[in-house]
């Protein structure tokens, strides 16, 4: 592998020949963004790396140190991206929730418990911490294979960037926070990863929508209502919401306008619906409709 001389004065550049050193393929990102800070085809100049047609950022992404001085020429701050594909990689990127109030685990809580599940360690590789406190774990391409970008396809906030893809390098800034790496290798990517991201999911077993019964207007109405409020809880108060549903529902059951079980299928599902895992809206159903039946004197179901 070459090595070149890093950059001095702008850490942008030295994090540009960072990558370089390690037989990476950089581009410039826009300053203080994750976008590529590259002309587009409708401003293509037919000039350089565009002489034959219209090149973008995977086609013109590089190692050279030559191009990589002038791309970061005269302090320019530009981030650093890395095209994943070219550069032999494979990056898993583990996200967390939009917002801090989400009661969903981030994608590092989520890729251990698919390590657990699969009866594998965490793999130790090359890593950067992300300016949203995310992690990209590198490894290098298994040979043979050519893997494209996934979202979600090994679990929750969890996405891979390979053939199509980039990432952006350690050293950059976004939103006034820096990338910032571990200096490991990159591991090669572990097998059972890769058959995980070549292997077609089996499709969840569906969940029936809640049916029609036999309650009055009004509990009707009442499952209906809150079947969708549930459904449409956003992030961080869809557990609340479920709660109260059942809550709200359980008085119902106790006067025998609603069967229990009914109700317990159609939150189930509209919490699953809106993201819910099924072990919680279950624990918190079982919870919610006890308090609620024993709360109430009407009259019961037999």
């Amino acid at each position: 592998m070459t090595h070149y001389v890093e950059g001095m004065g702008n850490p942008f550049y030295s994090s540009a020949l960072a990558a370089a050193n390690r037989g990476w393929s950089v581009f410039p990102l826009r300053p203080g963004a994750k976008q590529p800070a590259l002309h587009g085809e409708q401003h293509c100049p037919r000039t350089g790396d565009c002489t034959a047609g219209h090149a973008k950022w995977e086609q013109r992404a590089t190692d050279n140190p030559l191009q990589l001085e002038r791309a970061w020429a005269h302090g320019a701050e530009y981030n650093v991206g890395i095209a994943t594909g070219p550069s032999g990689l494979v990056v898993v990127d583990l996200d967390m929730p939009k917002t801090s109030k989400s009661d969903m685990p981030d994608g590092m809580a989520t890729f251990q418990a698919l390590c657990e599940r699969a009866g594998q360690p965490v793999p130790s590789t090359y890593t950067v911490r992300t300016a949203s406190g995310g992690w990209h774990l590198y490894f290098t391409a298994p040979a043979g294979v050519r893997l494209g970008n996934t979202a979600g396809k090994l679990g929750p906030l969890i996405d891979t960037r390979a053939w199509g893809g980039y990432v952006v390098a350690e050293g950059s800034v976004v939103s006034g926070s820096v990338y910032q790496g571990n200096h490991a290798p990159a591991a090669p990517l572990p097998q059972w990863l890769t058959q995980a991201l070549t292997t077609s999911p089996t499709p969840p077993r569906p969940t029936p929508a809640p049916q029609p019964g036999r309650g009055s207007a009004y509990a009707e109405a009442a499952l209906r209502n809150e079947t969708a409020n549930v459904e449409r809880a956003p992030e961080g108060s869809r557990n609340a919401a479920l709660v109260r549903a059942a809550r709200a529902l359980g008085r119902l059951i106790a006067s025998g306008d609603l069967d229990r079980t009914r109700v317990e299928e159609a939150l189930n599902w509209a919490g699953i619906s809106a993201g819910l895992r099924e072990r919680e809206c279950g624990a918190a159903l079982t919870s919610a409709l006890n308090w609620s039946i024993a709360q109430n004197t009407g009259r019961r179901t037999a």
